[in-house]
């Protein structure tokens, strides 16, 4: 089951910024400090393109650094326990199809990601494959809401925020571990 916070006021207060090693290069997170909501990460040490993907009015006031809840999460996953992405609180603010998107990006299995088009029909509107792949564009929270398991109608690989390296890397650990 996903966890997802959906406040109907972005809140303004401060966030704790943490850069983990993983396999894949250097992983930053920044959470709220209140609740350890993920409002942002991705796989960069450059902490500025890790805020820019927060939407302008839910950033934080202030950015400390320290430890994070969700950074455990990420050791785990790497550690091959995929599904400890699973439960960590994320914060995202948008419209209603990209909330209903952001939800259902947590629903993809490890190991079985979707196309765009098969997103799209699971979001039930299967015409909007473009609206779909904006979704995954736009995600902030990079792999708590596992945007790199959907790919391209012909089962390519397509862009990634964070390199197609990445993407790649991640989609066949997660084979490997689901399998």
């Amino acid at each position: 089951m996903s966890t997802q916070t959906t406040p109907s006021a972005p809140s303004q207060d401060c966030a704790v910024i943490e850069t983990i090693s993983t396999p894949d290069g250097p992983f930053t997170i920044i959470a709220r400090e209140s609740d350890g909501a993920v409002l942002s990460s991705g796989w960069s040490d450059d902490e500025q393109r890790v805020v820019a993907r927060i939407t302008p009015k839910a950033r934080p006031a202030a950015l400390v650094r320290g430890r994070t809840a969700a950074s455990a999460a990420v050791r785990a996953y790497y550690d091959g326990q995929l599904d400890a992405i699973d439960d960590v609180l994320v914060a995202q603010f948008g419209a209603e199809f990209r909330m209903q998107g952001w939800f259902g990006l947590r629903d993809i299995a490890a190991g079985h990601p979707l196309t765009y088009t098969e997103f799209a029909t699971a979001l039930g509107r299967p015409t909007a494959v473009r609206a779909a792949a904006s979704v995954c564009a736009s995600n902030a929270p990079a792999l708590f809401v596992p945007c790199h398991r959907v790919l391209r109608s012909d089962g390519t690989l397509g862009g990634f925020a964070w390199g197609v390296d990445v993407k790649r890397s991640l989609l066949q650990r997660e084979l490997t571990h689901a399998s």
